[in-house]
């Protein structure tokens, strides 16, 4: 009778063993393939699942417009010296008269030892009247005062310094070697002669972007494109700051990948496939190839595009999908534009399923009959 025992006692083992299975599911990453299109909308969930082919990559690589507006583009470059508001400016004005305007009769010259530029970036000369100083060189303000006096007195000379002042400045900020304030001089007129006096760039020049502040505009670019293309070495002003940061876009990665975490861009554009070497690529004991999902909110304009339809307002859920065993896999990820705040999520093989399913159906049945042999069964 003893065999026969066993064998049930095996048997009703396997039975509770497969309840428990049953009932409790098993340990996973998440959800299975089955379970993402069960959410989809044709099965009245409320996700768009679209397979990734040439024309959904084409209507989807949107990639982040960075550059400097025209104002920034045209400006012209400062002169060496450029005076600004609050700089105290020294005259000195020769007159070849016998009574001149400014001094004493017998008086070659006139000197005005500390004349300030107002905050409006205004100086006051008697007999010339209110001349524009700030944004203006020693040499442009001479020749303003010169010919507003010659109509008063014949051939005046002038000459005209800082007496004191920094003259135009420029703050440069973030990930440079060396952060501070530096004037506007000859070498340094424009943004890349600029972040080169700062002493460079110190993180990856492929992620480092550079944005230039001035009195209420905003402009910002690739630290690469800077020197691919002139236009956009633009010329600097007084009170202009320059920082230059990371690239903050990331993805997050989940499910049967090397890691999963949340994962910065290490380029401007990143590829699906780019972004799976990125996280250490598929975990080659449990991934399922035919199971890449980028999960991602679309704007309407573009879900319209993927989807062929023009009637979706908002931002819409999209799941694309990736099989990287199809004849043209490996090429449409290597397409495919992954953008910020998109998760990639990677499914288990259907063998991962079932190699934990006997096991757990193997570890229970043993309980069991560890239970039953104490039983004294």
């Amino acid at each position: 009778m003893k065999p026969q025992t066993s064998r049930w006692a095996k048997g009703i083992a396997l039975i509770a063993a497969l309840a428990v299975v049953s009932s409790c599911g098993l340990p996973r990453p998440g959800p299975n393939k089955r379970e993402i299109y069960a959410g989809s909308v044709q099965k009245k969930g409320d996700a768009f699942i679209v397979s990734v082919n040439d024309r959904v990559t084409r209507a989807t690589a949107v990639a982040p417009a960075l550059g400097f507006s025209s104002a920034f583009k045209n400006a012209g470059k400062l002169g060496s010296d450029t005076i600004r508001p609050g700089d105290i400016l020294a005259l000195t004005i020769w007159e070849n008269v016998d009574k001149p305007l400014l001094g004493p009769e017998g008086q070659v010259a006139a000197v005005l030892e500390e004349v300030q530029v107002d905050g409006a970036g205004f100086i006051f000369v008697p007999y010339a009247g209110r001349i524009r100083a700030a944004g203006n060189t020693p040499e442009a303000i001479r020749r303003v005062i010169r010919s507003k006096l010659e109509e008063q007195t014949p051939d005046p000379q002038i000459e005209v310094r800082r007496a004191a002042g920094d003259g135009a400045t420029v703050s440069v900020a973030g990930a440079v070697t060396g952060q501070g304030v530096y004037p506007i001089e000859r070498p340094t007129r424009t943004l890349a002669n600029m972040l080169a006096r700062a002493g460079g760039v110190t993180i990856s020049p492929e992620i480092a972007q550079v944005t230039v502040l001035r009195h209420g505009q905003k402009g910002k670019i690739w630290f690469q494109d800077l020197y691919d293309n002139p236009q956009l070495d633009i010329a600097l002003r007084g009170d202009d700051r320059i920082l230059v940061e990371a690239d903050t876009r990331a993805f997050t990665a989940l499910g049967a990948t090397g890691t999963q975490s949340r994962v910065t861009f290490e380029s401007q554009n990143l590829s699906a496939i780019e972004a799976i070497a990125q996280v250490g690529g598929l975990n080659s004991a449990a991934a399922d190839p035919t199971g890449v999902f980028v999960f991602r909110n679309e704007p309407g304009v573009i879900a319209n595009q993927v989807m062929g339809r023009d009637d979706l307002i908002g931002a819409q859920r999209l799941v694309y999908v990736l099989d990287l065993t199809a004849p043209n896999g490996m090429f449409q990820a290597r397409d495919f534009v992954i953008r910020d705040g998109d998760t990639l999520y990677v499914t288990e093989a259907p063998f991962t399923t079932w190699d934990k399913t006997i096991a757990s159906i193997s570890g229970s049945a043993t309980s069991v009959s560890s239970l039953t042999s104490l039983g004294g069964g």
